[in-house]
C-alpha cells in the first residue's frame, strides 16, 4: 500500500492530479484554492499564458512570504533583546533591594 493518495486539483480551470499524504489532502485542497485565487489575480491584470501567469504568481507569493519571514525574524530579534533588557533590569532591581535591605 502506497502512503500517499493522489488528489485532483484545479488550477484557472485546468485539472492536476497531485501526490499527497493522505493527511495533508485538506491542505492540498486548500493551498490550490489560494494558488488558484492567485493566478486568476495575475491574470486579471492582463499577464497572458498559463507559464507566465504561475511563474508571476509564484514570484508574488515568494516576495510576500519572504517578507513575512523578514517580520518574524524581527520580532523574535526584538522579542530577545526585551527579554535581555528585562533580566537586566530584574539585576538592578535585586541589587538595589540588597543595597536598602541588607537582611538579604
Amino acid at each position: 500500500m502506497s502512503d500517499s493518495a493522489s488528489v485532483v486539483v484545479h488550477l484557472l480551470d485546468k485539472e492536476y492530479r497531485v501526490a499527497c499524504p493522505p493527511g495533508e489532502r485538506d491542505n492540498l485542497i486548500r493551498a490550490a484554492r489560494f494558488l488558484d485565487d492567485r493566478m486568476r489575480e495575475v491574470r486579471e491584470a492582463n499577464v497572458v499564458g498559463l507559464e507566465r501567469i504561475a511563474v508571476m504568481a509564484a514570484l508574488n507569493l515568494a516576495h510576500e512570504l519572504l517578507q513575512s519571514n523578514s517580520a518574524l525574524d524581527n520580532r523574535a530579534n526584538n522579542s530577545d533583546r526585551l527579554a535581555q533588557l528585562l533580566q537586566k533590569m530584574d539585576a538592578e532591581i535585586s541589587a538595589h533591594q540588597r543595597l536598602r535591605d541588607p537582611r538579604d
